[in-house]
């Protein structure tokens, strides 16, 4: 699967081990920065990942801030991600099997590395479970119009 990543400075650290963690279970990971632990405004990495899923460059992505709200604010904003904001595994899995999300953002300053990278795990390995929940997810989409 291939997965693109991306933080804030705050969300620096986090992302970094997220990404090794994926190319460790095989996963292709483009780690679209920043390169440095500096200052830099989310939403600018918030809309590199989002593009990237959006036109299907990716099949999902990976945003880390100092809470995840930010990013997830910014990615949703681009038409066709579901963006989702989670702090547990529940959160991780339910998110892609109910609402196909194809976007996950993480809290570096309120998540721990352990329940992190289980929140990763639950949402990579989760499939969207369609259904009746494809109808609500095309409904979703009917918004971006």
């Amino acid at each position: 699967m291939k997965i693109v990543i991306a933080s804030d400075h705050a969300g620096y650290n986090l992302r970094q081990t997220i990404a090794e963690h994926l190319s460790q279970a095989g996963h292709a990971v483009e780690d679209f920065g920043p390169p440095e632990n500096e200052s830099v405004d989310y939403p600018d990495y918030a809309a590199k990942v989002a593009k990237a899923v959006a036109d299907d460059i990716a099949d999902l992505g990976i945003l880390v801030c100092g809470s995840g709200v930010g990013m997830s604010i910014a990615a949703n904003k681009v038409p066709g991600v579901r963006a989702a904001l989670c702090f547990n595994a529940y959160l991780g899995e339910m998110c892609r099997a109910h609402n196909n999300a194809n976007v996950l953002c993480l809290g570096e300053r309120v998540t721990g590395i352990g329940l992190a990278l289980s929140i990763v795990d639950a949402f990579v390995t989760t499939k969207f479970e369609g259904g009746r929940h494809g109808r609500r997810v095309d409904k979703i989409a009917e918004l971006e119009n």
